[in-house]
């Protein structure tokens, strides 16, 4: 007795020792026309938030991704956990969350020294349906991996290597006769780091 099957691309008949099908190339193409083709829903009031905007804050999602990917392996390391009291557990998840809201406003502060888009006006006026273009700034930063004033661009953990080099020495001269007061000497800055002291003084919270 043969057995008829169709799924959505493909019709096909089951025999014994037989099998017989075809590729239904109207439903294939009608298919392929909506691959990568997404519906989010919200019950939110149109409204208090527009069809764009719900686009908008979905696609937002992926800065909470990016936040626990920074938090778990790439900045922070939140694991391993070596305490074992709930309260002492709870304390460093929360030093945890507050590191990552210091380095956020750095990340934000020194835009124009990274490697990322300083446009973000027209990020949020664009159509979010749209594939996503970096700025044209952003994409010289990207291929010459320098900034517009011809200094090396940087990534947030270069950048903070670059800093790291300022050094505060304590000094005593001993070549006094008798015992001389130590004092501080700090190295100078570079325009770079002088530069990315500069906006981190900017930053109001």
């Amino acid at each position: 007795m043969p057995e008829n099957r169709e799924n959505a691309s493909i019709t096909g008949t089951i025999e014994n020792q037989r099998l017989d099908f075809k590729i239904l190339e109207d439903k294939v193409a009608a298919e392929a026309a909506l691959d990568g083709v997404y519906v989010i829903r919200t019950n939110v009031a149109k409204k208090q938030m527009s069809t764009a905007d719900a686009v908008r804050n979905y696609k937002g999602l992926c800065e909470v991704e990016r936040a626990f990917r920074t938090l778990k392996t790439v900045d922070l390391k939140i694991r391993p956990i070596h305490h074992h009291l709930e309260g002492r557990v709870r304390a460093h998840i929360f030093l945890c969350m507050l590191a990552y809201y210091v380095e956020w406003h750095m990340r934000e502060a020194w835009r124009e020294l990274l490697f990322a888009d300083e446009h973000l006006k027209a990020k949020q006026h664009r159509d979010p349906v749209a594939p996503a273009k970096r700025s044209e700034a952003a994409l010289q930063k990207v291929l010459t991996h320098t900034l517009p004033d011809g200094t090396p661009a940087h990534s947030f953990r270069t950048l903070l290597e670059e800093l790291g080099a300022i050094v505060r020495n304590t000094c005593v001269t001993r070549s006094a006769k008798t015992p001389s007061p130590a004092f501080p000497m700090v190295t100078t800055a570079n325009a770079t780091q002088q530069r990315a002291l500069q906006l981190l003084q900017r930053i109001t919270v």
